[in-house]
């Protein structure tokens, strides 16, 4: 058994939209009606040499319209209608087999299609039916009407067929596609004959153009009925055939400039940085397609946000916005930055008397006040998480001297909140957190370091061991803030500075000079 098509409660609310369908070719084929009235009175019924011709004209017309009307008339409603059930259905929140469904969203596209051909039927078998009707009378009649009926009733035809075609679909559009489409693509369906913005061109140059045009054209050639004036004659079918063109153009914008505009519109809130938009655009042309390409367009920006915040939460904002805006790959960029290692003094015996729920709680709400003071207040970027502690660094894709400043800086004011931070966390009379901070500036290579499979952003050089040595020379001279000779070259004013003499570091040849920093105010530019 198929499935079933299902989708919530008409979402457009257009209960009239069979009716405004249903309607919609009526204008079209009253002007195409008024133009051949007008035409056959001027120009054919003149040409009806007697009473008994005339009569049989009117009468022919009468017949005709009294059979052919009324047919045209119950094929269309018939058609449209037999989208009613389905309709009733889907606006009430019901399901449709699949098949069903698939029956009604092509009658829907081909819609267009059938007003036209039901209207042309109509209109073009008016031709052989009156020339029949006044031959059979066996009265001669003037050969001029086989030029001037076939001309009245081919551009009437053409004026109602095409001003129908885009009438029935701008009324389906607006009444019929947010239903029937509302949870599917209508460019999707099969067996649906799509006018083509192409063929919306050149059906708009048969309205506009070759109505009038061929009309001029056709009269030009034709002899001139007795009781006309050709000139005032053509003035009046330019007119017609101009106001036909610009009505042409109007239904013609809506299809297109509507969409468009709708469009537009979703591409400046993309560009604002609102990506919550999406275009609502059931069309089975060239603009339904274009309408999911941009759906999917937005929900890929969607998920690339999504992944490069999280990213970012991992990696921190900074560091995230270095990674997108390099090459992924394995490479690197050498770069003189200050580099900060930090370190929580004695936290494994502070962590044997906690349990874990609170260590994490603590250690999280440590450097949550670390990461504000580092990245939010002195444009750093903390490059990793040491268990207990972090490596930071600063001058990181920025041009100028400024960044050995803002690194002391920063050390500084990570001493003073960490103060009023132990306040609140040891109230229970716990250790407070002692932290050491050491700080070198020299040269690293930046970029990505691991294997094609796992990659890591991260400062590879001789600065970053020292920064490291640094850090931990703290706990010997307890000290909590240290900062190394090439650090202290970079900075002006230099500031309160203790000059703690040069020292041996793990792993280094030469003695590193060292000089203790106070928690002072720092004003940083």
């Amino acid at each position: 058994m198929d499935a079933a098509l299902s989708v919530p409660k008409c979402p457009c609310g257009r209960p009239l939209g069979l009716l405004v369908t249903a309607l919609a070719p009526v204008l079209p084929q009253l002007l195409g009606s008024l133009f051949n009235i007008w035409y056959n009175h001027n120009v054919v019924t003149p040409l009806l040499d007697s009473h008994n011709l005339q009569r049989r004209f009117f009468e022919t017309i009468l017949v005709f319209n009294a059979i052919a009307y009324p047919i045209a008339i119950y094929a269309w409603l018939r058609l449209v209608y037999s989208l009613r059930k389905a309709f009733r259905i889907l606006c009430q929140g019901g399901s449709l087999e699949v098949s069903e469904s698939a029956a009604m969203r092509r009658r829907i596209i081909n819609l267009p299609w059938w007003g036209a051909l039901i209207a042309g039927i109509g209109w073009l078998l008016c031709i052989p039916v009156f020339l029949v009707s006044l031959s059979t009378l066996g009265e001669p009649f003037d050969p001029l009407l086989l030029w001037h009926l076939p001309i009245s009733i081919l551009v009437s035809a053409l004026i109602g067929m095409t001003h129908s075609f885009f009438a029935i679909e701008l009324a389906s559009h607006w009444g019929l596609y947010p239903v029937f489409f509302f949870d599917t693509r209508a460019d999707h369906t099969t067996g649906g004959l799509v006018l083509s913005l192409r063929g919306r061109g050149v059906l708009w140059a048969v309205s506009a153009g070759i109505c009038p045009i061929g009309s001029l054209l056709m009269l030009s050639f034709a002899p001139p009925a007795p009781s006309s004036n050709p000139q005032l004659f053509a003035v009046y079918v330019g007119f017609v055939g101009i106001v036909f063109g610009l009505a042409t153009a109007m239904l013609i914008s809506r299809l297109v400039a509507n969409p468009v505009d709708h469009l537009r519109r979703a591409a400046r809130s993309i560009a604002e940085g609102r990506l919550d938009v999406e275009v609502t655009l059931p069309r089975a042309d060239e603009f339904g397609l274009l309408a999911a390409d941009f759906n999917r367009m937005v929900e890929q920006l969607r998920d690339k946000e999504r992944l490069r915040t999280t990213f970012g939460l991992h990696v921190g904002r900074a560091a995230a916005a270095q990674i997108l805006a390099r090459d992924p790959g394995l490479s690197g960029v050498e770069q003189v930055v200050t580099v900060m290692f930090v370190d929580i003094r004695a936290f494994s015996t502070r962590a044997a008397d906690q349990s874990p729920s609170e260590i994490v709680r603590d250690l999280n709400e440590f450097l949550g006040a670390m990461v504000q003071v580092v990245e939010d207040r002195h444009g750093g970027m903390i490059n990793k998480f040491l268990g207990d502690g972090f490596m930071a660094l600063f001058g990181v894709g920025q041009n100028g001297e400024h960044h050995a400043r803002k690194g002391v800086a920063a050390g500084e004011e990570m001493l003073r909140v960490l103060e009023k931070l132990n306040v609140t966390l040891c109230h229970d009379q716990r250790e407070p957190f002692r932290i050491g901070i050491g700080i070198h500036t020299g040269p690293v290579v930046i970029g990505s370091v691991g294997s094609p499979e796992r990659l890591e952003f991260t400062a590879i050089g001789n600065a970053v061991n020292i920064a490291s040595r640094v850090e931990q020379l703290t706990k010997t001279l307890a000290v909590p803030l240290l900062v190394t000779t090439a650090t202290v070259e970079h900075l002006e004013p230099r500031g309160r500075l203790m000059n703690l003499g040069d020292h041996d570091l793990r792993g280094l040849d030469e003695k590193v000079g060292v000089y203790g920093v106070t928690a002072a105010e720092v004003t940083v530019s």
